[in-house]
């Protein structure tokens, strides 16, 4: 096994060794198993699930990745001592949190679903339900890494992430119904979708609506998301902006630690 392999394995089985991560995942599964098992309707417990998926997992996502980051600081420094690449250290750590990560949230929201077993079409729902929280994790992750290496002082650099998270799990929404009320005489539907890449968890919530039928809650807005995202190519243009959205906060990360002197 390189060293990459190594060092993903490890921050994988130090991160799951945590409390933390297992209470995580138990979470999960026991609010999704709360909500399959009262819930009348599986599409309407996938609303509810969603609901906590977009404000928990970026907030999880956020600060494990920003407490990982800075409390592995010292192990850090001895890897970069070894002759290891650069990239293959920081990257490692990502790869490992993120992985750990996800397979808690998959677990818990999984097995869920096996023990109040769905349709096709509901399985349908919960995978896409769960491949956003997978890649707002790998987002959030990657996003928490990098203002770790931006700011040397940790109180300051927790406080930046959590104002990270906060504008883009509620301020922006309330920017964007500004805008949208400011200037609605004008046709806004190509500005409207173009804003929302901006934000990937206003893209992820949209997807997944529009998956439920759910798009008339949204009024005229609902209907110009429903016509380009409803479609498949707006569809494989949204997982791309997530993918997006992924890469340049972990590719700005790599190029930051390349230059680090610590």
């Amino acid at each position: 096994m390189n060293s990459l392999g190594k060092i993903i394995k490890y921050s994988f089985y130090d991160t799951l060794r945590s409390w933390w991560a297992l209470l995580y995942g138990l979470f999960f599964l026991i609010i999704a198993s709360t909500l399959l098992y009262f819930s009348g309707d599986f599409n309407k417990a996938i609303v509810s699930l969603l609901n906590i998926v977009l404000l928990l997992v970026p907030l999880i996502s956020t600060v494990f990745g920003t407490m990982y980051s800075y409390n592995s600081r010292e192990f850090t420094e001895l890897l970069l001592a070894q002759p290891l690449k650069r990239n293959h250290i920081f990257l490692g750590q990502y790869l490992g949190l993120t992985l750990s990560l996800v397979l808690s949230l998959s677990l818990g929201l999984g097995i869920a679903f096996l023990l109040f077993a769905g349709t096709a079409a509901e399985s349908a729902n919960l995978f896409m339900l769960i491949l956003c929280g997978c890649l707002l994790t790998g987002i959030f992750t990657g996003l928490a890494f990098l203002i770790s290496v931006l700011f040397e002082d940790r109180i300051k650099g927790f406080g930046i992430a959590i104002l990270v998270w906060l504008f883009a799990a509620v301020i922006y929404d309330g920017l964007f119904l500004a805008f949208l009320v400011a200037f609605n005489d004008y046709p806004l539907e190509k500005a409207t979708i173009g804003l929302t890449m901006f934000n990937p968890i206003d893209l992820s919530r949209i997807m997944i609506l529009l998956r439920l039928d759910t798009a008339a809650l949204l009024g005229y807005t609902g209907a110009v998301f429903n016509k380009f995202f409803g479609t498949w190519q707006g569809t494989m243009v949204s997982f791309f902006a997530l993918l997006v959205w992924v890469l340049v906060p972990l590719l700005l990360f790599l190029k930051k630690v390349q230059r680090k002197d610590f």
